[in-house]
């Protein structure tokens, strides 16, 4: 029974087969990410019994930083951004996530208890990294295209920031499309799991409602920190990297 998952892993195949012969090189990335979620959800599984197990609130923020030093060291490795980029991606989703994580302690959305604490905490966190994601990549293209432009707006008198306004601009709209359509899709195309599971369990609609609810809000706000904080540390690093490269591919 426990092992009928194991079926879908013909999607996995399929999806490797398709970026062979398409040549998209994604081959090896898919199947390692494929095992290692097997190896993290199994880790995770066992872990959970004994974290949720956990009363000290400290210690539950030490788990929640830990959460996000992996993102962080997941953000670099998928961003790959020169010149301070872990601790650009460390301070990035964990100031967003800690002030979204505090604002719904203290407004009691959620309890300080390991059980809620910990799976909100872990969504927060998650959307703060794809959002920091976005963000970098889309803003690291939009400078690469437009390297000219800015470079002769700062030239003239601009400041840097406002050289790169519309690049940043460009950056947020295209890290909130997921939420947006989320929002717009929810309970009509997309069934939210959690709603879903507390429906099943026999919580009132309302109750399960306004719960899904809250965290979609939580999730919305996180994305606006960190594409703040992602911008505020990221952008005066962003143009050098950029104009160093070019220069580079000058000279070669």
């Amino acid at each position: 029974m426990e092992f009928k998952f194991l079926t879908s892993y013909l999607l996995i195949l399929f999806a490797l087969y398709y970026s062979y012969k398409q040549k998209l090189g994604l081959e090896k990335i898919i199947f390692i990410n494929s095992l290692r979620a097997f190896g993290q959800l199994l880790l995770v599984g066992y872990l959970l019994v004994y974290i949720f197990k956990l009363k000290n609130l400290l210690h539950l923020i030490i788990v929640l930083i830990i959460m996000c030093m992996f993102a962080a060291y997941t953000a670099q490795k998928r961003i790959n951004l020169p010149y301070m980029g872990y601790i650009t991606a460390f301070f990035s989703i964990l100031i967003s996530s800690f002030i979204v994580l505090t604002s719904i302690l203290i407004f009691h959305v959620i309890k300080s208890k390991a059980h809620e604490i910990i799976p909100v905490g872990g969504m927060v966190i998650g959307g703060s990294l794809n959002i920091y994601t976005i963000v970098i990549d889309r803003l690291k293209g939009e400078i690469k295209n437009t390297i000219d432009i800015i470079e002769n707006m700062t030239a003239l008198g601009a400041s840097i920031k406002e050289a790169l306004r519309p690049c940043i601009n460009n950056s947020i709209k295209a890290a909130f499309i997921p939420i947006l359509n989320s929002l717009q899709t929810v309970g009509i195309i997309h069934i939210p799991g959690i709603t879903t599971g507390m429906l099943i369990a026999g919580v009132k609609p309302l109750k399960a409602v306004s719960y899904q609810l809250a965290i979609m809000y939580m999730l919305v706000s996180v994305a606006l920190f960190t594409g703040y904080f992602t911008v505020f540390f990221s952008y005066k690093i962003i143009p050098f990297i950029i104009s160093e490269n070019t220069k580079e591919e000058i000279l070669q």
